[in-house]
């Protein structure tokens, strides 16, 4: 195995699906990727830990058709290995159509969320290790609340055990062939990657990314991510 001067894994192709086509409707209707956080596209931010690790050969991002049509300039002139697709109606559409566009000889294929601006090189850097020595690997830190698990009137009927309780992040990245095998099936939709990648067998692991690679969804989010990129370059 060889290994950079940072510990991690410096073989291997990997390719990266950003499912971006969302229509932002808890926003308003605006493209939440396109949104301006610290200064930078949010879509900029997610992107850029990517771009940085050199076994990144190619970054397919699939976004809503119009925006496909005519991309936003800052995106094309941010990296020559970032390509663009008009996305599905759902995430899991948007996921199938990037990797149609992936090069088949990458050996391990990453989706991150294009509303994850926060996450970091680390998290990035462990995942792609895991999935090159095998494994799938989802991005995720232990659940601190209680849960509850209720009925359709809102009634709770269990209290799970939460020390087995992670909450799903992304990246999460896999063995390519075992990511284009698990979305062979057109009609099979998940609210992650990994919920179709477990029906196939396959091992997967989670990655303690920490509490702060949230998803931006609503408004108030949008000030969360601020303050920590915000914070993130001043203490850089």
């Amino acid at each position: 195995m060889n290994e950079r001067g940072d510990g991690s894994r410096s073989d291997g192709r990997v390719g990266v699906a950003v499912p971006a086509a969302g229509s932002g409707t808890r926003m308003g209707g605006v493209r939440k990727a396109f949104l301006e956080i610290a200064g930078r596209p949010m879509l900029t931010h997610a992107l850029r830990p990517f771009l940085g690790d050199p076994r990144v050969v190619c970054v397919v991002v699939a976004l809503a058709a119009d925006d496909a049509e005519s991309p936003p300039e800052w995106l094309m002139e941010l990296d020559e290995r970032i390509r663009i697709v008009v996305g599905g109606d759902t995430r899991s559409q948007s996921v199938r159509r990037a990797l149609q566009a992936m090069p088949e000889d990458v050996d391990v294929i990453a989706v991150h969320d294009a509303a994850r601006p926060l996450v970091s090189t680390e998290t990035v850097t462990e995942c792609f290790d895991v999935a090159m020595s095998g494994l799938g690997a989802v991005a995720g830190c232990p659940t601190v609340d209680t849960m509850k698990r209720v009925n359709s009137e809102y009634r709770i009927v269990e209290t799970p055990d939460r020390s087995s309780l992670w909450r799903a992040q992304t990246p999460q990245v896999f063995p390519a062939s075992v990511l284009r095998a698990a979305y062979a099936d057109d009609s099979l939709e998940g609210t992650d990657d990994a919920a179709l990648v477990e029906k196939t067998g396959q091992a997967v692991r989670v990655v303690d990314a920490g509490p702060w690679n949230i998803k931006v969804t609503h408004p108030q989010d949008i000030v969360v991510a601020a303050a920590v990129l915000m914070h993130r370059l001043e203490t850089a």
